[in-house]
């Protein structure tokens, strides 16, 4: 974070820093104090400066591309670790992150940003990049030019859209299958979940914690379900429903980011005073739409269009620590006939993720689990949640499209069942709009041995992030004594913690110098 940012995010960052989780991507760890065995790692320094002297190490781990045939092609799992610090007596093992996404980076290469002072020491750190990722052997990508603006509205309010939008969305299918060959076939969130089995054997380690965020909660799932007897502590933020992988989740999104957007819209409105957008959720509402349709005819710069606008916009839905920057982007579109900042903002923070992640997302999702092949279903269905959730509901489906069209093989999900997992911390949001919280209540359904933690009242994706001391704190304890909250009666948070307040713009004067705005680190899928 070294660019000029609003006092909103740098809030978000320090957050982040010094969240009881790995901030941004993994963390990673085999400790001293603890067993030395990583047969398959061949560790060496990351090569990242650590500002406390903690130096973090990489190396890759041999794994079957196909599980069922073991003795097969190999591909490679790259891997961090940040060693434990403490006494013998007082190491509580390997903790393996496991990121969002799908797609996500998971490697960990500075404490300073992924391992949380309070727990810093106790632990070994892990971090790893999926199967397809980052450093991983081979990584994913299709088509580095997919994701330039600007691109096709997202809304199909025609034929022409429509077509247009399939057509991109098989194109970007068929150049996967000539990139990825064999290897699309092997990209399930099983196929990850056997990874991270691997790479604990590779640390020569009997049982393991795990700390999963967002999508990672669902391979975390995944994992209790198939090693459940390997499980020694996990800590699970922000819950995938496992009812719903994947088609009906983003429908679910949908409906819950309309709201958390109207949320930030009250929000502006509230300080008309300092943004000038309109007095009322309904007047900044209007403006908004009124801005991104003068957008279809002129993009800001060439590149904003309406599609990069919601692209933008959507992280109203994720953090509320970003909720002034997004206000200041806001008055740069309707101010500046060239919006130069929310243009330069765009550029460097703002774009979707990089062709790595969207192949990897689309790899992962598209093969976990069949989805409607019928164009007819998807458009009924998406027009029907447009009535009433019109802000990301096609920026959803057209992100999700290449499933329509996916080449790789198709597997059936894993039926999670938790009930031979012995110990389990949820954490989720009752607002959240990525991860809706009904997911962290089936979650613990499935769990009998699990304890779910609400924040009531937020928005902000990955509770880990939002700098909540009674959420930290909680994490934390549990962590530290194995302690959880104890288990009330029925599907309902065992615990809860008070929402922290929107950020106030007249704190501090909100204005940013240019578009060197930073967001956060991981792409916003899951």
């Amino acid at each position: 974070m070294d660019r000029k940012i609003t006092k909103g995010l740098a809030l978000f960052v320090a957050a982040a820093t010094v969240a009881v989780v790995p901030a941004v991507n993994g963390a990673s760890a085999a400790s001293g104090a603890g067993p030395a065995a990583t047969a398959g790692i061949t560790w060496k320094p990351c090569g990242t400066p650590d500002p406390h002297g903690v130096d973090a190490e990489c190396g890759l781990l041999d794994v079957p591309l196909d599980y069922r045939r073991p003795n097969g092609r190999k591909i490679q799992i790259a891997v961090s670790r940040i060693r434990a610090t403490v006494a013998a007596e007082d190491y509580q093992g390997v903790i393996i992150s496991l990121p969002g996404g799908p797609g996500n980076s998971g490697l960990c290469t500075s404490a300073a940003v992924c391992v949380p002072a309070a727990v810093r020491g106790a632990y070994d750190w892990i971090g790893f990049d999926p199967r397809g990722v980052g450093s991983s052997v081979p990584a994913l990508s299709c088509d580095s030019d997919y994701l330039d603006g600007p691109r096709p509205e997202y809304v199909p309010g025609s034929r022409n859209i429509e077509r247009t939008w399939l057509r991109r969305s098989k194109e970007y299918a068929d150049a996967c299958r000539a990139a990825g060959g064999d290897l699309l076939d092997h990209m399930t969130t099983l196929d990850t979940v056997r990874d991270v089995e691997s790479i604990r054997k590779a640390l020569g380690v009997g049982r393991v914690n795990l700390y999963g965020i967002s999508y990672g909660t669902y391979i975390g799932q995944v994992y209790g379900t198939v090693y459940p007897e390997t499980v020694r502590r996990m800590v699970l933020d922000s819950n995938i429903d496992p009812r719903k992988v994947w088609y009906q989740a983003a429908l679910d999104q949908d409906v819950n980011f309309e709201r958390s957007l109207r949320m930030w819209f009250a929000w502006v409105a509230k300080y008309d005073g300092v943004y000038h957008l309109g007095k009322t959720a309904d007047q900044v509402r209007q403006r908004w739409y009124a801005t991104q349709g003068r957008l279809r005819t002129a993009p800001a710069g060439g590149v904003v269009g309406p599609a990069e606008f919601t692209d933008i916009f959507v992280y109203a839905g994720y953090f509320q620590a970003i909720w002034p920057t997004l206000a200041e982007l806001f008055v740069s579109a309707v101010d500046d006939p060239d919006a130069e900042l929310m243009v330069a903002a765009y550029e460097s923070s703002f774009r979707p993720a990089d062709d790595n992640v969207f192949a990897v997302f689309n790899a992962v999702q598209c093969t976990d689990t069949r989805w409607p092949r019928s164009w007819p279903t998807w458009r009924r269905d998406n027009w029907r949640t447009f009535r009433g959730a019109p802000f990301a509901t096609w920026y959803n489906a057209w992100n999700n499209a290449p499933c329509l069209f996916w080449p790789g093989k198709v597997s059936q999900p894993v039926q999670v069942d938790g009930s031979k997992v012995s110990s389990v911390l949820f954490v989720g949001g009752t607002l959240d709009a990525a991860t809706p919280f009904e997911g962290s209540l089936e979650a613990r359904r499935r769990f009998p041995n699990g304890a779910l933690l609400a924040e009531v009242g937020q928005t902000t994706h990955v509770l880990s992030f939002s700098g909540n001391p009674c959420v930290t704190g909680v994490i934390a304890d549990y962590l530290a004594t194995g302690r959880l909250p104890a288990r009330k009666p029925g599907n309902r948070p065992d615990a809860t913690c008070d929402t922290l307040p929107p950020p106030d713009p007249t704190a501090a004067s909100p204005r940013i110098d240019s578009g060197a705005v930073r967001v956060p680190g991981y792409a916003v899928r899951r």
